[in-house]
């Protein structure tokens, strides 16, 4: 198992919304190269997003889905990237120092990867997710805070017609 740390100088809610936006994964997640399609009710659990994973002009279609969405604090994916297998990531978010400690844990579960898993392929993957989480800094930082929600706009005051009583 892998285990990667981050601080990120911005609040949880921040990270967690380019995690739950499946069309910044392929600026961050190294090995993603495109979103082909998205669930609508992303990233609650169950959803899934389509994308593209290779190296340099080799692509091969897969996807990612959630198994546990709790905002803003934690999303567990399982990360299919054929044909080397599924991963278990999870990703959690703690208030720390004025902003995050995000940390990615991630666990071969399916496939040649986990059927050889090791100490040498942990580090392997500890230093991608390590390139991963820069640039997921780099975007939440680099974002801007969430829009708060609307008040509900009351309705339009009706014309008086001049005339009084009833």
């Amino acid at each position: 198992m892998s285990r990667t740390t981050i601080h990120i100088a911005v609040p949880p809610e921040r990270v967690f919304a380019v995690l739950a936006d499946p069309y910044t994964y392929e600026h961050w997640v190294v090995g993603c190269k495109q979103i082909r399609g998205v669930d609508g009710n992303w990233p609650e659990a169950g959803s899934a997003f389509h994308h593209s994973v290779g190296l340099g002009p080799f692509s091969l279609p897969d996807s990612t889905t959630s198994v546990e969405c709790s905002r803003p604090h934690r999303l567990v994916l399982h990360a299919r990237a054929r044909p080397t297998g599924v991963a278990r990531v999870e990703t959690e978010l703690h208030d720390r120092n004025g902003g995050t400690e995000a940390i990615m844990i991630e666990l071969p579960v399916e496939g040649p990867t986990a059927l050889l898993h090791n100490p040498i392929q942990d580090r392997l993957i500890d230093r991608r997710n390590r390139e991963s989480l820069r640039r997921l800094k780099r975007l939440a930082e680099s974002s801007p805070p969430a829009a708060a929600p609307r008040a509900e706009t009351p309705a339009p005051a009706q014309r008086s017609s001049g005339r009084t009583g009833g």
